[in-house]
């Protein structure tokens, strides 16, 4: 019989979740699994592998002003009729899919926001006589909470409705009760797969370039840092090298003319996005970018030498921390939020480039690992 997985993600600003998670469910599907995903923020072209079926929710993003605030595609406040759309499609795909797994994507360690149609879905789930494992699906460093309450209430809704807590990271890199003060009491829950890394690059891409600049999305800071990489270009070693800068599909458009003459005068090719960013990584001198989850991986897979520039919005220190214990190890080199300009990065360029080639003994096969451990999980129950 195929197991079947019903994926469940929800993307409000970037493409890191769904990026992880699609790496996930290519290693599913390759496994034997039947692999639906439930996607639930804006359609980003494209992104899944063949083999895994796909339903949109009718997408949700976060509001300008916080995360809290869910916008419609058009930007119009998510009224209450539309979150029951949303709901009534959830819960008809879970009894059209009947799985024998749910995955969810970062609850309830993060999107509270989608209360209004997960814990429906989560009762439902736990009503139903051939209740499917339920699985909550992490990133290894968790943005930590201003209010302790919801940290209690993560721990209160996994150990209600989860079966299981897969934390996609390297324990010699993070360890969850860094970042979740409760993980002593969900320990015999959780399991470490290792990164979720891209597969390893065995061709060369059509086109080679020495710089490779990218936002990740685009949607937190790109347009500055994008920008300060691209003035960086004259004042390094590589001012004649071959650059691209890379914008990401949900760069403010409003930047768009500014960037264009500004990669335009730095002869800088510039383009909002690329299906393996791996692939030229791996034939690059070095990379810019920020320190997002899927963004390292990528760096690490591929021994890319790499300037971080970690994302450092209202609140937010996960990329921060990331990028500070890669540069501890000798595996990137880091320019703070606070002192990004062109000078600093086109510095950093030239430590980058002057040290040793990062080389790293980190587990990167974090999403076969999950498709193992899945089917363990699976055994053990029955």
């Amino acid at each position: 019989m195929t197991p079947k997985v019903l994926h469940y993600v929800q993307h409000l600003q970037g493409v890191g979740h769904v990026i992880r998670s699609q790496r996930i469910a290519r290693a599913l599907a390759e496994d034997g699994f039947s692999v639906t995903m439930v996607l639930g923020g804006l359609p980003v072209p494209g992104i899944l592998p063949a083999g895994v079926d796909r339903l949109q929710l009718p997408p949700l993003k976060a509001g300008p002003n916080s995360f809290r605030e869910l916008l419609t595609s058009e930007s119009a406040p998510a009224d209450e009729a539309y979150k029951t759309e949303r709901r009534r499609q959830l819960l008809d795909a879970l009894d059209q899919v009947k799985p024998d797994i749910v995955v969810i994507e970062a609850f309830p360690f993060d999107r509270p926001q989608m209360h209004f149609e997960l814990i429906p879905l989560l009762e439902a789930v736990k009503s139903r006589a051939d209740r499917p494992l339920v699985i909550s699906s992490i990133r290894d460093i968790l943005q930590k909470k201003t209010k302790p309450e919801r940290d209690i209430t993560a721990r209160d809704l996994l150990l209600t409705y989860f079966d299981h807590v897969l934390v996609h990271g390297d324990v010699r890199l993070a360890q969850l009760e860094e970042t979740f003060p409760y993980a002593s009491e969900i320990a015999s829950m959780v399991t470490y797969t290792g990164i979720v890394g891209p597969p390893r690059v065995t061709t060369a891409p059509d086109e080679r370039f020495d710089v490779i600049v990218s936002t990740g999305g685009g949607a937190t800071d790109g347009h500055r840092d994008l920008a300060a990489a691209i003035e960086a270009k004259p004042l390094t070693s590589l001012a004649n090298a071959r650059w691209l800068a890379l914008s990401g599909p949900y760069l403010d458009t409003t930047w768009n003319d500014s960037l264009v003459a500004a990669a335009a005068s730095n002869d800088v090719t510039l383009r909002p996005f690329v299906d393996d960013l791996a692939q030229l990584l791996a034939y690059a001198q070095v990379s810019i970018s920020q320190a997002g989850y899927n963004t390292v991986a990528d760096l690490l897979r591929t021994g890319c030498r790499a300037v971080l520039c970690p994302y450092a919005g209202i609140r937010q220190n996960e990329q921060t921390t990331r990028a500070f214990r890669l540069r501890e190890r000798g595996l990137a080199t880091m320019v703070a939020d606070a002192e990004i300009s062109p000078r600093a990065i086109a510095d950093a360029i030239e430590c980058a480039l002057a040290a040793s080639l990062p080389r790293t003994a980190l587990d990167l096969d974090g999403a076969a690992a999950t498709a193992r451990i899945l089917r363990q999980l699976m055994q053990q129950r029955a």
